[in-house]
């Protein structure tokens, strides 16, 4: 899951090959608005203030105001893609890259991705305004007038003035979409200038009303394209999609993900992540195509299973906020909110992702088993500090096991547990299974939850307990709870265990069962086995000494390893998880040789070490082959 900011639904969708919004416009006229604009529209004077300033077609910046931000103001806080305010001027560093969807922390070369020009268009509009950096991020007034200037400067630079005609702006609106690729900059200055023919309005988050009268007779300049100089990218057919499925291509911004040649290069692609959108389907792919932001090698729309692919699957997607997951794996988002009930996941999404899933695992040899088919929230930290603010979505109402039935891949069966040491795979049901999880506003990106509230729901997971009792408290994931008690809280991963998973059998007590999980022993509630199936044929380890095993995020090379002129990664145990000795966690592969990728040479660097990935607690982690004995 990507955590957007909630847009609205665009206000229509017109045609032209790519998704464009526009509503329709009212009568005020640009001339009325000087020095007669309530509290409710000062932030429409401040658009013509700016375009006046700097000599920039009041349509052209309110249309591509419209496209970054849908006008609201992002006063003092990040917006949706790595930008600020109404104009998303980015200012994306190297703290962002490493805890975002990025996952780069440890990687020697944060500062090359985050020196990307179009990363940095908030240093460029306060050069060109005088204002300081801080007063574009926080006012809303003032990042408009950055982003016109910004606008005017691209526009001289391609066409040496700022002429009064909104269609001989198109390279300037292009270049402003931030993109180096010819496609996905063409789409951008496409809706906007859509946006302009047929004009829009909206009353922003925080009640400001915005007009932009509708200017049918403009005619873009496309030709102008050239101008910029920019990339040849896919043609719109040259999509990876089963032929079955509706499929388009619209390229994500460059900076958000990494050009690259797998598996042709040596670099695995083994697992597929499913993610939801926590915002509508037109608004995901106007983030990702947004630099500074994440993006996803697919989005489906819920309604009709229509799918967007927006990065090659040779190349890598910054879409699971651990770079050596996003090394080694395709993203597919799902138009939907996790704290919704399952609502918004249709069954007509489900049976186009499962078809999408086939269709890729066949083709890059990827096992359908729920270790390399995950959730987001299977996604390990990949540093002690990012623990516990890694996403959680798809969330407790994604159907893992219908979902892993439509891959013909069922991980339920025949119910029951087997002896301490065996494996069981937890197969809860969904529709029987109702559990209780707290939901509060800030979950709930959608506006329908007012105040934290209780509900009861059918649900993929089954609740971990520190003691064989319903009455003993949730078990708290380390890195989330100091004090070991979790929560019911709809967002709180570190108490539960998901639908598919595999855990080792540490005891039985009456109706309860304990697992190995996170470290230590957890009970759950199974009578007569109802919400497991026994597993046989996986591998599981366990510490190969005396002393616990050290659990790491990542899965770099040693540093020693690394060729001369290239800068190691580096990675350090996750230090609030260990495997204690006498425990034992699943795995359903072999051991993979350590790696990493660099992007401006296209190298390549492969360890001597290799790694497991198990099933630690509710997300996956790895450790070093040499510490371990499978059995």
């Amino acid at each position: 899951m990507h955590e957007h900011k909630p847009r609205r639904r665009l206000s229509r969708i017109l045609a032209a090959g790519v998704l464009a919004a526009a509503g329709v416009a009212g009568a005020s006229p640009a001339a009325q608005a000087v020095g007669h604009r309530s509290a409710a529209d000062s932030r429409q004077h401040a658009f013509e203030q700016a375009a006046a300033e700097y000599h920039v077609p009041l349509p052209v910046l309110l249309a591509v105001a419209y496209h970054e931000s849908a006008w609201d103001a992002h006063a003092g806080e990040r917006s949706t893609g790595g930008g600020y305010g109404p104009m998303h001027l980015t200012d994306v560093t190297t703290g962002m890259l490493a805890a975002g969807d990025a996952g780069a922390v440890g990687r020697a070369d944060l500062a090359e991705l985050a020196s990307d020009p179009s990363l940095h268009t908030l240093q460029a509009a306060a050069r060109l305004t005088g204002l300081p950096g801080k007063r574009l991020r926080a006012d809303g007034a003032a990042n408009i007038r950055g982003g016109a200037a910004l606008l005017a400067s691209y526009e001289k630079s391609a066409v040496g003035s700022t002429p009064k005609d909104s269609g001989k702006w198109y390279a300037a609106v292009a270049r402003y979409s931030g993109s180096a690729g010819q496609r996905a900059a063409r789409a951008f200055a496409d809706r906007v200038f859509a946006t302009i023919e047929n004009g829009a309005q909206e009353t922003t988050r925080d009640g400001q009303h915005i007009e932009l009268p509708a200017s049918p007779s403009v005619q873009p300049a496309v030709k102008q394209l050239s101008v910029l100089h920019l990339r040849a990218t896919a043609a719109t057919g040259d999509t990876e999609c089963p032929a079955t499925i509706d499929c388009a291509f619209l390229p994500a911004a460059a900076a958000n993900g990494q050009v690259s040649d797998r598996p042709a290069n040596g670099i695995r692609i083994d697992s597929i992540v499913i993610h939801d959108t926590e915002s509508s389907y037109d608004a995901a792919l106007n983030t990702f195509q947004k630099p500074g932001g994440g993006s996803a090698h697919y989005v489906i729309r819920s309604s009709d299973g229509a799918v967007t692919q927006m990065v090659p699957t040779r190349d890598i997607s910054f879409q699971a906020g651990n770079y050596s997951t996003n090394l080694h794996s395709i993203g597919i988002e799902h138009e939907g909110y996790a704290a919704a009930g399952g609502t918004w996941y249709t069954q007509t999404e489900y049976e186009t992702s499962a078809e999408l899933v086939r269709y890729l695992a066949e083709r890059f040899g990827i096992p359908l088993d729920r270790q390399h088919i995950i959730g987001h929230d299977n996604v390990p930290g990949p540093s002690s500090a990012l623990v516990s603010g890694m996403h959680w979505d798809p969330g407790p109402s994604w159907d893992w096991e219908r979902f892993m039935r439509l891959l013909d891949a069922p991980v339920d069966g025949r119910h029951g547990v087997g002896r301490v040491g065996s494996v069981v795979t937890i197969t809860p049901g969904f529709a029987r299974n109702q559990q209780t999880v707290r939901v509060c506003p800030s979950d709930d990106p959608t506006g329908a939850t007012p105040e934290c509230t209780e509900r009861t729901q059918p649900s993929d997971f089954v609740y971990l307990r520190s003691a064989p009792s319903v009455t003993a408290p949730l078990f708290g994931d380390q890195a989330i709870h100091p004090d070991g008690v979790g929560s019911d809280s709809v967002n709180d991963w570190g108490s539960t265990a998901a639908a598919g998973q595999q855990f080792v059998v540490a005891d039985r007590q009456g109706d309860w069962t304990a697992i190995w999980y996170s470290g230590t022993k957890v009970w759950f509630l199974n009578p007569h086995g109802c919400n497991t199936t026994p597993a046989r044929d996986v591998t599981v380890v366990g510490a190969a000494g005396t002393s616990p095993v050290a659990v790491y995020g990542s899965s770099y090379p040693d540093a020693s390893e690394y060729p001369a002129g290239l800068s190691p990664s580096t990675q350090a145990p996750v230090s609030f998880y260990t495997i204690p000795v006498g425990q034992a966690y699943v795995t359903t592969a072999a051991a993979a040789a350590t790696d990493d990728y660099f992007p401006s040479t296209g190298r390549v660097v492969t360890g001597g070490k290799s790694m497991y990935t198990i099933q630690y607690n509710h997300r996956t982690a790895l450790v070093y082959a040499s510490d371990v004995t499978a059995r």
